[in-house]
């Protein structure tokens, strides 16, 4: 989870380190460093404890180290605390500030087996200053190095036949000035090259500005960088061609744009998200709007012979496929289960052939959630993948792929993945009922497709309404506790607006089946408590509004979040939220939007970092 840039070329590197790992702050921020090899001389390494101004303010913005070949890095600690000793780029030499290292690296990701190899490296000689699996990794790359004579991508291929775990790994080795040594297994790496420069980086935005042209390495290879030029080698080091692919997004879309965090950049970004979303797999029949999902390569006979559809994923992605169960199950004759990808991989299953796992991820990359792609496919299930990064590795690996078009997204908390995600199951829903006769009537099938075509506009107008929400968000941003509640599509999308709240504000939230409040949950009511009702489903309104005059009665302050029309509700609750009308089944595409503006709000009260909350990084790479 943490961040990796590397750059090798005529420029002085360290402040294109420095600028690429701005990007991927996200990524990590307990600590970053820097190492750069200045043309024949030895490494300079130079690391800060604390969020990347720290190692901005110790190197003069980067101008401090020369050389035209360097790595950098952005740590979110998992072994060993977050302190200057336990940052990246690590050394194969005892002291970590030993500029003789023979080899100097930085790594993302997870080795399992790194105590095993860390007494093996003890017993060949080998000390150790910090506490990290990194340091270890390094220092294997050295004995091999080292004990055998060899060159470094031999080195590389022996120490990858050692590890087990996750890695991105990337060095440099002192016998190989302006060279860059990379080698991954299940971690993100990409590799950016124009006429006489090369990068390296854990994604895209990283190495935007200076280049669209990017290779994807895969797993258990590994590739040399040397200036304008990359070469890549399978585990047996024999040399290998990967195809360029040219990123369609541009620099701007990585950056603020004027708003003072990304997340309210992202927010505001979902209309177009949504939109771009849908033109994808909408198409102009005629005077009808069709769904045409062959570019997906989903068949109408591969459709039909669906019997059951799990839906596995991680954080909000899980709620994409909590709301989509909902939709699916109502407009289909498919039964859908939702698996926390972390828990799915740990049961017995009993998946068949015709059986259709959908594996939802922005990255593309989420450990748990690509391990569960890799035990469907081995098992012989069909596997869908909905992510938003091109060329990641669940997209490689599926059997099939729906490609969100959100852009690019930096702030730690999702707003416009989750929305175009939302998309993505209406529309499978929809195709799925089509094609297997369930949505027979074309004007109903006609009425669902066009009502999405005006999720994008909708969500417009209830952006324009966010000063009411800033006021109330203030008002409540020193809560203790609070708690969201719904019944049916209301109670996933409160699920999604809890996590939002928790994730950055840091106050406690949950969110709760309406109906359940009674068996337990309400004892926690007292006086002041926040309770917020999503009331966007006709049929179970006045069963919700219940449960939360239940609340009120123990001194909940209530807030209520329906549709326009609902005015009725206003003589119940103590603040009212109203979006526009749409369909039912796609109400959570609007409810969605006050709530996320609610926890930023909250959260910018509060005095906190809305883009990079504490404890917490963008893309779950790792266990």
């Amino acid at each position: 989870m943490c961040g990796i840039v590397g750059y090798v070329g005529e420029k002085q590197a360290a402040p294109i380190l420095l600028d690429g790992l701005s990007k991927l702050e996200y990524r990590g921020y307990d600590s970053a460093g820097l190492a750069v090899r200045d043309g024949e001389k030895n490494f300079k390494v130079v690391k800060a404890k604390g969020r990347l101004k720290q190692l901005s303010e110790k190197t003069n913005d980067g101008n401090a180290l020369k050389g035209g070949c360097g790595i950098g890095h952005t740590r979110w600690a998992t072994h060993g605390e977050p302190s200057e000793i336990n940052a990246h780029p690590h050394i194969s030499s005892y002291t970590a500030s030993d500029a003789e290292a023979n080899v100097v690296g930085v790594h993302n990701g997870i080795i399992e087996n790194f105590q095993e190899l860390k007494a093996k490296l003890a017993r060949h000689d080998y000390e150790f200053y910090s506490q990290t699996d990194t340091e270890v990794l390094v220092k294997l790359v050295d004995y091999y190095y080292k004990k055998y004579n060899m060159g470094p991508i031999d080195a590389l291929a022996k120490t990858i036949v050692r590890v087990r775990g996750s890695y991105a790994l990337a060095v440099m080795f002192k016998d190989y000035p302006g060279e860059i040594y990379v080698a991954r297994k299940d971690s993100p790496m990409i590799i950016g090259v124009n006429e006489d420069e090369s990068y390296i980086a854990s994604d895209v935005p990283a190495i935007l500005k200076h280049t669209r042209n990017v290779y994807y390495i895969g797993n258990l290879e590994m590739a040399k960088l040397s200036a304008g030029a990359v070469t890549f080698f399978n585990l047996d080091g024999d040399e290998i061609t990967k195809d360029l692919v040219e990123i369609k997004w541009d620099a701007e879309a990585a950056e603020k744009g004027g708003y003072e965090h990304f997340m309210m950049k992202e927010i505001h970004e979902q209309p177009k998200a949504i939109m771009d979303t849908v033109n994808k797999y909408v198409k102009k029949d005629g005077d009808k709007n069709v769904i045409d999902l062959s570019e997906i390569g989903l068949t109408d006979d591969v459709i039909k012979d669906i019997s059951q559809v799990y839906i596995v994923a991680c954080g909000s992605a899980w709620h994409v496929g909590m709301v989509s169960q909902y939709v699916i199950e109502d407009l289909t004759d498919l039964q859908v289960r939702v698996e926390l990808a972390s828990e799915f991989r740990y049961r017995k299953k009993h998946l068949k052939p015709t059986d259709l796992v959908i594996i939802i991820s922005q990255s593309g990359e989420t450990a748990d959630s690509l391990a569960a792609l890799r035990e469907s496919k081995e098992l012989g299930t069909k596997t869908l993948a909905i992510v938003n990064v091109v060329g990641s590795s669940i997209a490689r690996e599926a059997d099939y792929v729906m490609y969100t078009l959100a852009g690019p997204e930096i702030a730690v908390a999702t707003t416009k993945a989750y929305s175009t995600q939302l998309i993505c199951g209406y529309l499978l829903a929809l195709k799925f009922g089509e094609v297997r006769g369930v949505i027979t009537d074309e004007e109903k099938l006609k009425y669902y497709v066009d009502e999405i075509m005006t999720i994008s506009d909708k969500v417009s107008k209830v952006l324009d309404d966010k000063e009411r929400l800033q006021w109330f968000a203030s008002k409540y941003a020193n809560a203790h506790d609070i708690f969201f509640i719904g019944r049916g599509l209301d109670y996933a999308i409160s699920l999604e607006g809890s996590l939002k709240m928790k994730e950055i504000s840091y106050i406690h939230s949950e969110a709760y089946a309406a109906g359940e409040l009674k068996h337990g949950t309400i004892s926690l009511i007292e006086d002041g408590t926040l309770v917020i009702g999503v009331l966007t489903q006709e049929d179970l309104y006045e069963k919700t509004v219940s449960n939360m005059l239940e609340c009120k009665s123990r001194g909940a302050y209530l807030m209520g979040l329906t549709t326009y029309g609902k005015y009725e509700i206003e003589d119940n609750v103590n603040f009212t939220v109203y979006v526009p009308n749409v369909d039912e089944h796609f109400a959570g595409s609007l409810a969605i939007i006050p709530l996320q503006l609610m926890a930023y709000y909250t959260t910018v009260s509060k005095g906190l970092d809305v883009d990079k909350p504490r404890n917490l990084a963008k893309s779950v790479t790792v266990e």
